[in-house]
């Protein structure tokens, strides 16, 4: 769907979803001047905007966890439809590219949702402290989409209001920091209107905006701002779970950890269950020996999302530190899909298998923000002010959970090489990763080290004997930090110009 598009469609839009973000009703050809009156036209509105969120969570973890050194995929020479999904890990993305462009969607729709929402919300009659959280909900959401196309594409256009006519649909690009220096507005003020406690399941809080507010000041290096808001989040309540593997189970959503996930349900009657699962397994005819579950025909997919040999080296303590068996299980048996007799202790993420009943369908949330990544990211601020010993306090909460004995404060230098590490283990599979590189300025070096290694021994990283990589895959430069803008918002809109090198 092309950028203007989805601002034009505003005008026409009777949001697809109910007070629960996850009851899909019917379109109509309601105009918004007509609909966005009561407080139940807000709320089912403001509902509304939740919904792109599985669509960009279903794709993140192809453009930000298997792009990483964290995971890579199983080459199915049988199956090459997966290609598309693949090429990310190989960096090889082309401009018509689903994920990004998926991304790219995704995030403006959220956008234009919420530019109608704040467009109309003031004039509205009805309790000022719902409305208060109905108005903080959509500039959080419309802050996240912000902070999610900056940091996957650099500099892109800002639409703050809705669309009047064709005309205002073609915009060119703002600089990343006009970007973010509105998301950090619109993240300020959504933290002051928000509760402390969600309105509903899976509703924007003050301690996801404050979070977020945190993350942007981060990813610019303002360590000072960052630190304010965050000390903001420890005070909410939010706490550590005593058990890692707790944290994600779906029978405990909700809980004192979580600041902010994707909602997902088991169910059949609309498509809000989470599959990712049944991706991430090994490839298997029958994949009720891991899920539990039997299909009703042979399953031909899998294999992505593995982790890599890098990963698991990375772990200090595989017996003692509870996250490495709470999020990667092994598997060793037949696979007669992809032209081998079976699999050799292959990992795979286990992190959000769970009991279920439908096959395919979990209820597995996907986590945005919890509270472990706020003791992580005071651990950054801090360091990069230069008190050590703060950091290693807030490091070694993290670290303590999972069962580690505590860091002695190092150099700064050490101390920021131990936070990226944590990083990379206490949120392994929760599409971190890949940004962490790109901001820490080491992804060219950490993956040109994995792309050597991939092609010195290929059957490590999952390719069937016999096979391996083409010789130009895995070429990244500083060309491959951003992804390009999609070839369809180049074309259509002669002001946008695309991202060098692509």
């Amino acid at each position: 769907m092309k950028i203007k598009l989805i601002a034009l469609s505003v005008l026409f839009f009777s949001l697809s979803a109910c007070r629960d973000f996850l009851d899909v009703i019917p379109e109509t050809s309601l105009t918004s001047d007509s609909f966005y009156k009561s407080q139940a036209d807000f709320e089912q509105a403001v509902g509304g905007i939740y919904a792109p969120l599985q669509g960009i969570y279903n794709q993140d973890w192809i453009l930000n966890e298997m792009r990483s050194d964290n995971t890579f995929f199983i080459y199915n020479v049988a199956q090459r439809g997966g290609k598309p999904q693949e090429d990310p890990a190989t960096f090889t993305i082309e401009t018509n590219n689903t994920y990004t462009a998926g991304k790219w969607t995704n995030c403006y729709l959220i956008i234009a949702r919420a530019n109608q929402i704040l467009k109309t919300i003031d004039a509205a009659s009805f309790d000022e402290a719902v409305k208060s959280n109905l108005k903080g909900q959509a500039l959080f959401l419309r802050a996240f989409a912000y902070f999610d196309l900056v940091k996957n594409f650099g500099g892109v256009p800002l639409f703050l209001e809705p669309a009047t006519g064709y005309k205002d649909t073609f915009k060119a690009r703002a600089e990343a920091t006009d970007v973010y220096k509105q998301l950090i507005i619109d993240a300020a003020a959504a933290a002051k209107l928000l509760p402390a406690k969600a309105s509903a399941p899976g509703r924007a809080t003050s301690g996801a905006a404050y979070t977020l507010l945190a993350d942007a000041y981060i990813n610019q290096k303002s360590w000072a701002d960052a630190e304010t808001a965050l000390k903001t989040v420890t005070m909410l309540g939010y706490k550590l779970l005593p058990s890692y593997a707790d944290i994600f189970k779906p029978t405990n959503k909700g809980n004192s950890e979580l600041i902010f996930d994707v909602q997902y349900a088991e169910g059949t009657s609309q498509a809000i269950y989470n599959a990712l699962p049944y991706l991430f397994i090994p490839i298997l005819a029958d994949p009720s020996i891991l899920t539990g579950v039997k299909p009703a025909t042979q399953q031909n997919y899998g294999g992505y999302n593995v982790p890599t040999p890098d990963l698991l080296k990375v772990y200090e303590d595989t017996l003692k530190d509870q996250r490495f068996s709470a999020s990667i299980g092994f598997y060793t048996g037949p696979s007669p899909l992809i032209g081998i007799t079976s699999y050799n202790r292959t990992p795979y993420i286990k992190k959000y298998l769970h009991p279920h009943a439908v096959y395919g369908q979990t209820a597995d949330n996907g986590p945005i923000y919890r509270y472990a990544e706020v003791l992580l990211m005071l651990a950054e601020a801090t360091n990069e002010q230069g008190r050590q010993a703060d950091a290693a306090g807030y490091l070694n909460q993290v670290r303590a959970r999972a069962g580690l004995p505590p860091l002695v404060p190092g150099s700064q230098a050490d101390m920021r090489a131990s936070i990226l590490k944590e990083r990379q283990i206490e949120l392994a599979f929760e599409n971190k990763r890949w940004h962490d590189l790109v901001r820490s300025g080491l992804a060219v070096q950490v993956m040109t080290a994995k792309a050597a290694k991939i092609k010195a021994n290929p059957q490590a990283y999952y390719y069937p004997a016999g096979s391996a990589p083409i010789a130009t895959a895995f070429n990244i430069t500083d060309r491959d930090l951003l992804y390009p803008i999609p070839v369809s918002e180049i074309i259509t809109n002669p002001d946008l110009k695309q991202n060098p090198g692509y």
